[in-house]
């Protein structure tokens, strides 16, 4: 039987821009238009889709086009998809403009329908159903601060574990009041710079200082400087993949926590999960889309050939 995630979060449209040639600020650029579905907990839940478990997935959605484009790709991923629609309103969505090389110059969230799922829709049946039928729950913090302590109240009182995947600096901080029920979080230096509001010269320092606002695991990654991941008194660093031909970045994120989350519930050590998380991402580098439709089990493995071992600092 596989095992059950469930997953509540963005699922919207993602539209990028890149530029062709050398990025020139407050001109006109010309480069190439490109949209698909995105969104943290949507990106995470495809990865983990394709890599065998059984993914259901809460999220708003509006009555329009976009928001059937995000169901199609629901299903053609295998996802139990379970919006919450909202016939009047519009799909949310993320403009974002890459450089040449992948590279974010700048975004924009449209992001507002994610307002409207409260903590009281968590008591309907269907969810509360799902809560209770998963094995792991993953959320993304585009939901309101209320929400988010609400789902990991939910998760604590019913003892399954719980991740998050911090989504942006000023998302992230959204994440305090719940910080101590969360199991793992996955974030970059910015975001744990906005949470704990420092940023240390080593960077092996950032267990103890997430720790300190109670964070009990976590994966902070430092773009290709070497990440750190900590959890059970276990602190790894490990040094991202070497991918020479990257085609975008979107999506990197949540494709090594979907890499992580899948390690760790089959049973590996976090020095062996970071490594199948950086695989994940080094798949998606290579790949235009947030997705790379090739990820299987198999190919995983296989990039694992491309990821050093973690070190072990404590």
């Amino acid at each position: 039987m596989r095992n059950k995630i469930l997953i509540l979060g963005g699922a919207h449209i993602d539209r990028r821009g890149r530029i062709s040639g050398n990025t020139a600020p407050g001109a006109s650029n010309p480069g190439s238009w490109f949209e698909e579905p995105g969104g943290g907990g949507f990106n995470a839940a495809r990865n983990l889709a394709r890599l065998g478990f059984d993914v259901t997935m809460i999220s708003p959605r509006g009555g329009d086009p976009t928001g059937e484009m995000v169901g199609e790709a629901a299903d053609f991923a295998g996802i139990n998809d379970r919006p919450f629609v909202f016939l009047d309103r519009k799909t949310p969505s993320y403009t974002a403009i890459m450089e040449r090389d992948g590279n974010l110059v700048i975004a924009l969230a449209d992001m507002d329908l994610y307002r409207m799922f409260v903590p009281r829709r968590l008591s309907i049946r269907a969810v509360r159903d799902a809560f209770a039928a998963s094995d792991f729950i993953l959320f993304d913090a585009n939901l309101p601060e209320e929400t988010l302590s609400a789902i990991v109240s939910r998760a604590n009182a019913l003892g399954k574990p719980v991740a998050a995947i911090a989504i942006s600096p000023a998302k992230a901080v959204k994440l305090k009041p719940c910080m101590t029920g969360i199991d793992y979080l996955f974030l970059n230096e910015a975001e744990a710079t906005a949470l704990t509001g420092e940023r240390p010269n080593d960077p092996s320092h950032w267990p103890s200082l997430l720790g300190d606002i109670g964070l009990k695991g976590g994966v902070v990654t430092r773009g290709q400087r070497d990440l750190i991941a900590f959890a059970g008194g276990r602190v790894v660093a490990l040094q991202p993949a070497n991918v020479e031909d990257v085609a975008d970045v979107t999506g990197a994120g949540d494709s090594l926590a979907a890499g992580v989350i899948s390690a760790l519930m089959r049973g590996l050590p976090l020095a062996d999960a970071v490594r199948e998380g950086a695989a994940a991402a080094a798949m998606t580098v290579r790949s235009p889309h947030a997705v790379n439709e090739n990820l299987s089990p198999e190919r995983l493995q296989e990039t694992l050939a491309l990821v050093p071992q973690a070190r072990i600092l404590h």
